[in-house]
Order: C-alpha cells, then sequence, then structure tokens
C-alpha cells in the first residue's frame, strides 16, 4: 500500500529513486546544490512496526562530515519514533526537506577533508577500488544485504541499460507469430 503510494506521490521527482520494493533514496536539495544530500531508506520485515534502516552511506554524502550526518540521522530517527506503527518512508523525507537548512547549518562545503578526497582517489582508479573496499570490509554479510549488493545499481543509481528488456524472439515463439499462417 505504501509502496503504490510513493511511487504515485513521487512519479517523475528526479530526486526519487526507488533502489527496490524496500529500498528508497531521496536527494535532499537541488542538483549542484552544495548542501544537497541523500538519504537511504529501507524497509525491514516487520516495518512499520519496527523502524526503518537509515542510512547516509552514498557516495553522494561523501563530502559531508560524520558529525553532520550523525546529527542528521538522530534528528530523523526522532521522527521515526513519533511515527512509528504507521508508514513513514514519505513523512521522513518530506520532514528532511523542510529542516535541510537546520540539518545543514553546521556543513560547511568549502573545507575538504582527507578522507573524501581519498575516496575520491580510490574511486577514480577502478583498479585499486576494489581492493581497497575489499581489505576495509571483512564481516559477514546477512541475506539482505547481499540482496542489496546483487541490485546494486551504477553511480546514479539506476539499474544497468536494459536489466527489464524482453526476449522479442522468446516473446514471438510464446504467442505465435501471424505471419506464420
Amino acid at each position: 500500500m505504501e509502496l503504490e503510494a510513493l511511487r504515485s506521490i513521487y512519479e517523475g521527482d528526479e530526486s526519487f529513486r526507488e533502489l527496490s520494493p524496500i529500498s528508497f533514496q531521496y536527494r535532499i536539495g537541488e542538483d549542484g546544490d552544495p548542501k544537497a544530500f541523500l538519504i537511504e531508506i529501507s524497509w525491514t520485515e516487520t516495518y512499520p512496526q519496527t523502524p526503518p534502516v537509515i542510512s547516509m552511506n552514498a557516495f553522494f554524502n561523501n563530502t559531508i562530515s560524520s558529525a553532520v550526518k550523525q546529527s542528521i540521522l538522530a534528528k530523523l530517527q526522532e521522527a521515526v519514533e513519533v511515527n512509528l506503527g504507521t508508514a513513514m518512508t514519505y513523512t521522513l523525507f518530506e520532514y528532511a526537506k523542510d529542516n535541510k537548512e537546520q540539518f545543514m547549518e553546521n556543513h560547511h562545503p568549502g573545507n575538504s577533508t582527507p578522507t573524501p578526497v581519498a575516496n575520491i582517489i580510490s574511486v577514480e582508479t577502478p583498479s585499486t577500488a576494489p581492493s581497497s573496499k575489499k581489505k576495509d570490509k571483512k564481516e559477514q554479510l546477512s541475506k539482505a544485504q547481499k540482496r542489496k549488493l546483487a541490485d546494486k545499481t551504477d553511480h546514479k543509481g539506476e539499474l544497468p541499460r536494459g536489466w527489464n528488456w524482453v526476449d522479442v524472439v522468446k516473446q514471438l515463439s510464446k504467442t505465435g507469430s501471424k505471419d506464420d499462417d
């Protein structure tokens, strides 16, 4: 029910992305806005009785300090507590849009930190990026995390070109061609 509502509300909104039927991203702020950030909300199996997983780990957010990210997540968590038991994804995205300036008041886009620069360098050199990620990540992944990795999107948050294409030859052989008569 909530999924259909989200799809209809955000239809045509370039800031909204449905990563899977239970995982959504929303860019708060316009393209090119130095104070824009990306929120990802994933529903748990018992959502909305239990809180959704809210993440700001997208590469888009690498220029934001971890203190600002934690502050935003804490404020969103307060909104989750108020709305527990009800469909809240839309509410959380709208809350973040309404409070963007307050959330980002301590973010100073002119300041660069060594961490984002290091991340950018490792991403631009594909030969070192996978090896550095493997060294950093030694933990076991849950089934949900593995599914999320399998549904991985490209750098724009989009599925690869042709993921939902229909094989025309198979489609014609199923329905039968009228030219064969």
